[in-house]
């Protein structure tokens, strides 16, 4: 058995390989030997811990000889269901099967051999299912015997006691003793510890609210001062006022007792006739017109006296009505006026406190601080409207066309023209007062310019009332004369460029500082808004980022104020030189569609995808006023009422007026209304 055969097909391991080896047990991998008695043969680095004996040294020769008897000879590894060859030989049976699978002899001895010269070892297999559960005990007791060496001293204790460890009652007194005092200990740190957690937050909380209380008081007395100085100029205007209605009193009553009185016609003669020598000397051109200023001015002071009298009782009533409608106004939109009230004083008052110099600047009025005055301003255009009154409707599309979706709508440098351009492939030009003025019916564009491509946006020169910029869905740019309606064409495929700014994301809008000729902002698909410098274009000035989805619009209120639409149906107001956000307006809906956007001084407004404009106030994030397309509109009933969206605003200058239009190709004319 100590001779091997060349003819083996698994090649056999070195001489000290085998008596290094040791027996692992079978549910253990061949790579993992044991030694006789089963236990695992540990390296050098993990040596057997003290106190426990190896019961199988590894000098020994004979139990190195013992060893190589429960190895295969083909896999070198423990036996698994030996089997015994007609030569004496024992093999595992998958291992000798293959042998003779391949050549039909003894991997040991050479002798001829078939398979049915195999017989089952079954004092063998017994052997080591007995190894193999000894060196599990002994595994386990290894095993317990590391757990001891780093267990805890609780731990020891609990495997004392579970192991039946005899101890005297005295021992037990003096450790249940030891153990309540320890545990008084721990329950003294451990609320001495919650106490200080307590405290902390209790501290913390009182510091939090003496800020928040001393900041209530400032803005109280911020309130105080400001309802002192609102009481002190109302009085001022009512003592004006009596003066101003005592002084008419006394201009108009020879005419009121010329009216009421018969007694007094001498005095109101005089009267008349200094009232005609006046209007007689300054009389020149057209009779027609000086009487009908005449008739003007003797009405205008009819209603004064009336007035001044009180013989009118409408007025007030409507008076009164229309400080009612603005006080519901301010109640339904309380906190957000709060807000912008506290936020407008109280950076004022850091100016003045930050800035002793410009303290003559900062009031408008004795007593009167600029804050208060730029909130009154705030709550003055706020609460003057609450709806959107249509004044004028016509139709964009044609009969040509079926699609009539109007992308862009814009006045001209004087408004008195709008153009229009959509995917129709035309530029429609109208008079605005003939479309305020004239039915609906009869209104004609003044002038009508075709295009090659869909049209995605226009623009009026700002300087040349006659010029009017396209660009369309196939990247040109076209220049157009309304007048001699002669076209000039940038295609952006060209090379040749003044300046290239590379965006890694697609461009939606560009808008130019109106107060600088070289400051550009750049709605980009990549959620953010890029401010450049076009003297330096490497990088951008100011990245604004707030929105969650592609910036559809930017627009300009001021030098310093950016407002921005996206398809994450919010518009955003922001700071230029802190890039900072200073508002969020929500209210509309727009995910996916070019809905439209259009600024003045004061209001911002915007399209929605379900078919309704909305105006904000810059200082408000809620909506003042709204107007919905009806479905009265609609030409065909069958058709989706809920697909149209508004596609295009714009205000008339700074007026309450502005233009709309909806991807029906429906344009009305929309103002502000109380």
């Amino acid at each position: 058995m100590g001779s091997s055969s060349a003819g083996a097909l698994v090649p056999s391991v070195s001489k000290t390989e085998e008596m290094g080896a040791s027996v692992a047990p079978p549910a253990v991998s061949s790579s993992e030997t044991t030694d006789v008695a089963g236990t695992p043969a540990a390296p050098e680095a993990d040596k057997v811990p003290d106190g426990v004996r190896d019961p199988a040294p590894a000098a020994s020769e004979e139990e190195a000889e013992r060893d190589k008897d429960l190895r295969c000879p083909i896999c070198m590894g423990v036996i698994k269901d030996a089997f015994l060859t007609a030569c004496g030989h024992s093999f595992c049976y998958m291992c000798i099967v293959t042998h003779l699978n391949n050549k039909s002899d003894c991997p040991c001895c050479g002798i001829y051999l078939t398979k049915n010269q195999l017989y089952p070892n079954f004092l063998l297999n017994k052997l080591l299912e007995e190894a193999y559960s000894w060196s599990l005990e002994l595994l386990k007791k290894h095993s317990a015997c590391q757990i001891a060496k780093t267990a805890s001293p609780v731990e020891h204790l609990r495997l004392a006691l579970q192991q039946g460890c005899e101890m005297s009652v005295k021992e037990l007194d003096g450790l249940l003793g030891l153990l309540t005092e320890k545990r008084r200990k721990m329950e003294q740190q451990e609320a001495e510890m919650n106490m200080q957690i307590l405290l902390d937050f209790l501290q913390c909380l009182k510091k939090k609210k003496l800020e928040e209380l001393n900041e209530v008081q400032t803005d109280l007395q911020y309130v105080k001062e400001d309802i002192n100085a609102v009481e002190k100029h109302r009085t001022e205007l009512y003592c004006a006022r009596e003066r101003f209605s005592v002084k008419l009193r006394s201009l108009d009553d020879p005419i009121a007792t010329k009216l009421w009185s018969p007694s007094a016609n001498q005095h109101n003669s005089i009267l008349v006739s200094n009232a005609r020598s006046s209007l007689v000397g300054t009389c020149s051109g057209n009779l027609q017109a000086k009487s009908n200023d005449v008739k003007v001015q003797l009405s205008h002071q009819e209603y004064q006296r009336k007035d001044a009298f009180s013989g009118s009782e409408t007025s007030p009533l409507i008076q009164s009505g229309r400080i009612i409608a603005r006080k519901r106004r301010i109640q339904a939109q309380f906190n957000e006026l709060q807000e912008c009230y506290l936020q407008k004083r109280r950076l004022r008052a850091n100016q003045i406190h930050g800035q002793e110099e410009k303290k003559v600047n900062v009031k408008v009025r004795e007593g009167y601080h600029a804050g208060l005055d730029d909130f009154q301003s705030v709550l003055t255009t706020f609460t003057r409207y609450s709806r959107l009154r249509v004044i004028a409707e016509l139709r964009h599309g044609d009969l040509f066309h079926s699609a009539n979706i109007v992308s862009s709508i814009e006045f001209d440098r004087d408004d008195e023209f709008f153009a229009t351009a959509g995917v129709s492939k035309r530029i429609k030009v109208f008079e605005f007062s003939t479309v305020v003025n004239e039915p609906s019916d009869v209104n004609c564009p003044v002038v009508e310019l075709a295009t090659r491509s869909k049209l995605s946006c226009l623009s009026w020169n700002k300087y040349s009332k006659n010029i009017i910029a396209s660009s369309d869905y196939e990247g040109n740019v076209t220049v157009w004369d309304v007048n001699t309606r002669q076209v000039k064409v940038w295609c952006t495929k060209q090379e040749a460029s003044v300046i290239n700014i590379d965006m890694k994301a697609n461009i939606c809008c560009v808008k130019y500082n109106p107060g600088s000729s070289f400051h550009v902002a750049i709605g980009s698909a990549d959620h953010h808004i890029h401010y450049f410098d076009l003297r330096n274009t490497s990088t951008p000035l100011r990245v604004f980022k707030g929105h969650w989805k592609a910036v559809s619009y930017v627009k300009f209120l001021s030098t310093n104020e950016l407002a921005s639409a996206s398809t994450d149906s919010t518009l955003r107001l922001w700071d230029v030189k802190d890039t900072c956000p200073v508002r969020t307006f929500r209210g509309h809906t727009n995910e996916k569609n070019f809905v439209g956007l259009t600024v003045n001084n004061e209001y911002i407004a915007c399209g929605s995808e379900t078919n309704e404009v909305f105006v904000y106030h810059k200082a408000i994030s809620k909506p003042a006023a709204w107007h919905k397309f009806g479905s009265s509109e609609l030409d065909d009933a069958e058709d989706d009422v809920g697909s149209y969206f508004i596609s295009a605003v714009c205000w008339k200058s700074d007026s309450p007026t502005m233009l709309t239009a909806n991807s029906q190709g429906t344009i009305k004319v929309l103002v502000l209304a109380a």
